[in-house]
């Protein structure tokens, strides 16, 4: 089985150019306002023209996205997949595909087995599922942001799982430790944003070809 990678989080043309270069097989976009890695629709839309129709998938990463932000990605970004990572309901989930005429990847927060067995509601509406560290809390709270925090889950909850999507495991991936989050979950998908980053929302281009090449000795 071939591992493919979604490198997450990007915004900046040579960062976009080294994980397309390097095998990426997804390439993420942001759109929440409180991530480091927010970027504006037009912004992204600047970003993929160089790769569209050149056989990797980009997609547009959302928290509960409105109908308006919607709209706005499919007007300008033009994603092949729009991701949600909050409280999505599978009727919502439903009616993002539906508005937005593309694949719908759902995201969720894993703490415990219960987590995992949440994505059997969206088998029919959801085209991948995304399985994600929960958000450890602070003096605040919850933290306010759902992914992208570097905090990871028992890999093995995944093991001997069947899904009937394909599925990515994302939360505190990096290039040292890939090779054993695959060997341990058996996922064919990975995620990785801060695992590839030298602070919050700089990916670091050298940290993006490791973690590919990682991924291809999986």
């Amino acid at each position: 089985m071939t591992t493919k990678a979604k490198i997450c989080g990007l915004s900046t043309p040579e960062t976009v150019k080294t994980a397309f270069d390097g095998g990426a097989a997804y390439l993420g976009f942001v759109f929440f306002a409180r991530s480091p890695r927010n970027v504006e629709p037009e912004a992204a839309q600047r970003l993929v023209e160089p790769v569209r129709g050149r056989g990797v998938q980009t997609v547009a990463v959302t928290v509960d996205p409105d109908d308006a932000l919607i709209d706005r990605l499919m007007a300008t970004m033009r994603p092949d997949l729009i991701q949600v990572h909050g409280k999505e309901t599978p009727s919502r989930v439903r009616e993002i595909a539906a508005r937005s005429g593309v694949g719908v990847i759902k995201a969720f927060s894993v703490s415990t087995s219960a987590d995992v067995d949440q994505a059997r509601a969206y088998d029919t509406v959801a085209e991948q599922f995304l399985f994600d560290a929960r958000p450890v809390e602070g003096q605040g709270g919850t933290s306010s942001l759902p992914g992208g925090t570097g905090a990871r889950f028992d890999w093995s909850l995944l093991e001997g799982r069947r899904f009937s999507r394909p599925h990515f495991l994302a939360g505190g991936l990096d290039p040292w430790n890939v090779g054993a989050a695959v060997a341990a979950s058996g996922a064919p998908l990975v995620d990785v944003s801060s695992g590839v980053e030298r602070g919050p929302g700089l990916k670091d281009p050298a940290l993006i070809t490791a973690f590919l090449d990682a991924v291809r000795r999986a």
